[in-house]
């Protein structure tokens, strides 16, 4: 090669060289955006009651396959295909989320924190088995660093089940519900709770004097609710367990502070049921709370398995909520859960779902919802006709049955909408809280992996993720949940220690 044609050679090179520079000049210019942050992935999550769609509730749910969720300062900013949104934020952070499934963060709407370390005791029904076991491990929580330890290992499980959101009946001891609280700060988790009012039918150790249960809540209530992602609930633990003075207390301090939740037990248990309306001179156990003015929006009352009719109706009336809890009231004898009922479209009552660990034995919502299944289809049989024809009623038989649309809406969408908590969490509409799970539907037993295979390898259409979905309901469990997000940061990875901070750097799960 000549002199001047290596000149021409080297002249040529430089200048491509200037080209290519100016080119990725603004993309480097264009550096990731810290506080901008993405995920990408698959994503399926609810715009209304699949119960309202019947036969056709794929129109309650949205799927994308390859979508994008955008989120600033834990909140999300927006959510779309990612084909749309990804020129849209170019310096977003993201975090590449494959052969997964991401749902809106699972919410309980009934836990008992303080019996985490009994779970799985051998159970009796109700009444003995909160002598036998309950009150004498609670009462253990006076201990400030038995409470304090004890909180931390629940928390810990319940991102580990991919819960997010929790309402939690507390304890008699204050120090254990301000352990809770801030603990859940810590971890920057939306949560409810407050002190558990109970004055008779427990041991004296265990009891909250009604003086002491309205001054304290009062401190509590001050300190804590609407802090952060902290709310607070009037707590009567059962009407029971609780005086007319107690409950007294608990009317009074709802008229202080009427932005409060409520949160409580109704017709568990047959004995209990009985025997509450008795002891306050009420017609029924719903009447025992509106004897004194606490039924209402943010009203949640646990189980419901004894309900009348009439009391579902002012439910309904009421804007009131049932936590519904299937696995502690199998594993107790308590009863059935008339889903079919609750969710009859002239008489809609508000629902969560709720583990109600330690008288539920898992803290898994996916339990939940495939212990509630079974529930229903038991419901189903006594009303489909082949039982006794005067049960008959196909309507109400029908809706028992618990689908994957029905299923996953009541943990996530539903339980929000139960808590009046639908314009914070949910779903994935933008100006939410980004709190989500991140499902492996091969996870979980070794027969899940197989099985899940039979349907599909991965989903591209909702028919094949709602598939899916229930297969990880019927066969999966809480080892299906890979990762937990709160407020944007992944708290759980599944395989990594607890509380692990999202890296925001992109990453690839296979």
């Amino acid at each position: 090669m000549t002199k001047a044609k290596r000149l021409r050679y080297l002249f040529k090179s430089a200048t491509v060289m200037v080209s290519l520079f100016a080119l990725l000049a603004p993309l480097s210019a264009q550096a990731a955006d810290p506080a901008v942050k993405a995920v990408r992935g698959s994503f399926f999550d609810f715009v209304d009651d699949p119960w309202k769609h019947v036969g056709k509730e794929e129109e309650s749910a949205r799927f994308l396959p390859d979508g994008m969720l955008v989120m600033e300062d834990g909140i999300i900013k927006d959510f779309g295909p990612y084909s749309e949104l990804s020129s849209k934020y170019p310096k977003a952070q993201v975090t590449t989320v494959s052969d997964r499934i991401i749902l809106p963060g699972f919410v309980d709407g009934h836990v008992h924190f303080p019996q985490t370390r009994v779970l799985g005791a051998y159970g009796l029904q109700l009444l003995p088995w909160l002598q036998d076991w309950i009150f004498p491990e609670e009462t253990k929580y006076k201990d400030p660093e038995y409470a304090k330890v004890g909180v931390k290992h629940y928390f810990d499980n319940m991102l580990a089940a991919g819960t997010t959101t929790v309402q939690d009946f507390g304890t008699s001891f204050p120090n254990a519900v301000e352990a809770f609280f801030d603990e859940a700060s810590r971890r920057n988790m939306r949560v409810i709770c407050g002190i558990g009012g109970i004055d008779r039918n427990a041991p004296e150790s265990f009891r909250t004097p009604p003086d002491m249960f309205y001054n304290e809540s009062k401190r509590l209530i001050e300190k804590y609710h609407g802090k952060g992602r902290n709310l607070y609930a009037i707590t009567p633990r059962f009407a029971y367990g609780d005086s007319s003075e107690l409950l007294s207390m608990c009317g009074k301090l709802h008229k202080e502070y009427p932005d409060c939740w409520i949160n409580t037990h109704v017709s568990e248990n047959p004995t209990e049921t009985r025997n509450a309306p008795l002891e306050h001179n009420t017609k029924d156990y719903l009447g025992c709370y509106e004897k004194f003015g606490l039924v209402g929006p943010k009203f949640t009352a646990g189980h419901g398995v004894w309900l009348s009719d009439s009391e579902f109706s002012r439910l309904n009336k009421a804007g009131a909520s049932i936590s519904v809890c299937p696995i502690s009231n199998t594993f107790l004898g308590s009863g059935l859960f008339r889903l079919g009922r609750a969710t009859d479209p002239n008489c809609r009552v508000r629902m969560t779902f709720g583990t109600d660990m330690g008288g539920g034995n898992r803290f898994s919502m996916i339990d939940v919802v495939d212990h509630m299944y079974k529930v229903g289809m038991c419901n189903n049989a006594m009303l489909d006709g082949s039982i006794d024809p005067r049960w008959h009623d196909d309507a109400e038989s029908e809706r028992n049955k618990l689908n994957a649309y029905r299923a996953f809406y009541s943990i996530t969408l539903g339980g929000a909408e139960g808590l009046y908590l639908d314009d914070k969490i949910g779903n994935f509409k933008p100006g939410k809280e980004a709190d989500f799970v991140v499902l492996d539907w091969k996870g979980g037993p070794p027969a899940t992996a197989w099985h899940q295979s039979l349907i599909c390898d991965k989903p591209a259409t909702m028919k094949e993720a709602a598939q899916l979905l229930f297969g990880v309901m019927a066969v999966g469990d809480s080892r299906a949940v890979d990762e937990t997000w709160v407020m944007g940061r992944r708290l759980y990875k599944k395989g990594s220690d607890f509380g692990l901070a999202s890296t925001g750097t992109k990453s690839t799960n296979k």
